[in-house]
């Protein structure tokens, strides 16, 4: 597992980004290459030409963004356009993404979790990278993302914490923060609501669930779409759980593209009305589980299912770090801590 820190401008950030983990980068666009092909039907420099659609709201918007793009671009010896792809990599197949994943949150009178099971196509499995951005006056950052992409699943120093749920829904929109983008977001804010409040403002490009919460408030859901977004506030125990299905009403309607989302999002609510006190041991316990197998919170591959899970996540927000285990949680694989 590649473990990069970076700190400096946004462009230095990118740039050590680049050239620390050039081979993650160079495997991401290897992948996404493929997938692209095979799923969306577009050759990479058609999809280099889709990305660069993006940038003229961005650089008007979130010059920084654009600034750390190129950073990793030029550290990993590439063209602009391959970086902003990776970041866009959602609102490109917005309508063929099939990774299945299960978040939740729970807020308690004394601690707030956040906790993923990140699932995916194994191959991209080695072009995973452990992230850490130091960006005074910024909170410093903490996060689990695939070579090349600024923004996806962590925490940071403010004890904000975010996850990730794909969905699929018809729609893009090249003048709102494409998915990856809107992680990163919230992960430069210092609280949940400032980073709900940036969030509303500003829009999502495409489809996706977003679970943002920190230590004093816990969490919220947000449903995005291309044309709205919809709020999922905590229950009367203080959790929120998502798979990959929209659950609220919204402008456009989405596609079960896994048909197992509902009995996950069921069955992860059942484990934690058996859970008394959350903790983080009991949390990673919950992310075991195997009921439905293979398309189960615990993914694996099988005729069912053509992703599993490559990485667990457990963050304790009110204590300030998060616990990683790579792989299958009940198999064998890498287990550290991200701390910013």
């Amino acid at each position: 597992m590649k473990h990069v820190t970076c700190s400096g401008s946004p462009y230095q950030i990118g740039q050590q980004h680049g050239q620390a983990a050039k081979t993650e980068i160079d495997g991401s666009i290897a992948f996404y290459t493929e997938f692209f092909e095979q799923r969306a039907k577009l050759s990479w420099p058609q999809v280099r030409d889709v990305a660069r659609g993006f940038l003229p709201w961005l650089e008007a918007s979130f010059p920084e963004y654009v600034d750390e793009m190129k950073g990793v671009a030029d550290g990993a010896g590439l063209e602009l356009e391959s970086i902003v792809a990776l970041n866009v990599r959602t609102e490109i197949a917005f309508g063929l993404m099939s990774d299945g994943c299960t978040a939740l949150s729970w807020k308690t009178s004394d601690a707030s979790f956040l906790a993923q099971n990140w699932d995916w196509r194994f191959e991209q499995t080695p072009n995973m990278v452990a992230l850490r951005i130091e960006q005074p006056p910024k909170p410093t950052i903490h996060m689990m993302t695939e070579g090349g992409i600024i923004g996806k699943i962590g925490l940071n120093s403010a004890g904000v914490g975010v996850t990730l749920n794909a969905i699929m829904a018809p729609g893009v929109s090249y003048d709102k923060l494409p998915c990856h983008l809107a992680l990163r977001t919230v992960l430069n804010s210092t609280s949940r609501e400032e980073a709900e409040t940036i969030l509303r403002r500003v829009g999502v490009a495409s489809a996706c669930h977003i679970t943002i919460a920190d230590a004093s408030t816990g969490g919220i859901g947000l449903e995005c779409t291309a044309l709205d977004i919809v709020e999922m506030p905590m229950d009367q125990n203080g959790t929120c759980t998502h798979s990959n299905h929209l659950v609220k009403q919204h402008k456009v309607e989405d596609k079960l593209f896994l048909q197992d989302s509902p009995f996950r999002l069921n069955r992860i609510q059942e484990l934690m009305n058996g859970i008394d006190k959350p903790s983080v041991e009991k949390l990673s316990e919950i992310l075991k589980d195997e009921k439905n197998y293979p398309t189960a919170i615990c993914r694996a591959l099988g005729e069912k299912s053509t992703s599993e899970t490559l990485f667990s996540i457990v963050m304790d927000l009110t204590q300030g770090f998060a616990q990683v285990k790579m792989g299958r949680p009940t198999e064998d694989g890498e287990v550290f801590e991200l701390k910013p």
